[in-house]
């Protein structure tokens, strides 16, 4: 298993302080995986069992992938940050009671700079067969903003990705080296939209393709 160097964790944990963000999930998964899985942000119930996509959405993409033929143990799950970024929702009940929640919300540009060195050692170190991005979120972090995940999931990209340049000029540079991203929607996206479960599934099925061209099946 890929551990981040706890120095690399820690400078990053320092730089969310300033944040709405709550947690700390580690990345899980082998060095040489089949897929390496990049989110979005942990949830409110990874964050107390500490499991990478082991909440509503984690369900259902194991769902995606006992479709794609591809177990959990081959798959190394990591996120754009590794704190959950949340915001506060009153809700008014009947008896007029005011009853406050702490919601999931996609982590903002500043939250991926802070915990950019994090995902910058992994795609160093992690050496999977393929990237798999879940949403916008994990899409334009590594490819850039002008990717938009309803024009290209189910796409294979070829591109050098986005890493940490300076952290106090909040500068982003490139790498040298060029990977393999195959972009689809984020699992928890049907939760509002169902209509987006048919695309997936034929994002899947070019995966599976890719992956038994490259010798996986």
């Amino acid at each position: 298993m890929t551990v981040v160097p706890e120095d690399i964790s820690a400078i990053c944990r320092k730089r969310m302080e300033p944040f709405d963000c709550e947690g700390f999930v580690n990345g899980r998964g082998p060095q040489e995986p089949i897929l390496m899985i990049v989110g979005e942000a942990p949830g409110e119930t990874e964050i107390h069992n500490g499991v990478p996509f082991s909440g509503r959405a984690g369900k259902v993409l194991d769902e995606f992938f006992r479709y794609v033929g591809v177990d959990r143990k081959d798959i190394y799950f990591t996120s754009t940050v590794r704190s959950r970024p949340f915001k506060r929702v009153d809700k008014v009940r009947k008896e007029g009671r005011v009853e406050r929640k702490w919601v999931n919300r996609a982590p903002n540009r500043k939250e991926q700079l802070a915990h950019a060195a994090i995902l910058d050692y992994e795609m160093a170190h992690v050496r999977p067969k393929q990237i798999v991005t879940l949403g916008n979120i994990g899409l334009q972090r590594l490819a850039g903003r002008e990717y938009s995940i309803s024009s290209v999931h189910g796409t294979p990209i070829r591109t050098k990705v986005k890493c940490l340049k300076d952290y106090d000029r909040r500068e982003w540079g490139e790498t040298e080296e060029e990977y393999s991203l195959f972009p689809t929607f984020h699992p928890a996206s049907i939760f509002y939209n169902r209509s987006l479960e048919k695309d997936i599934y034929r994002d899947l099925d070019q995966l599976r393709q890719i992956l038994s061209d490259k010798g996986v099946f």
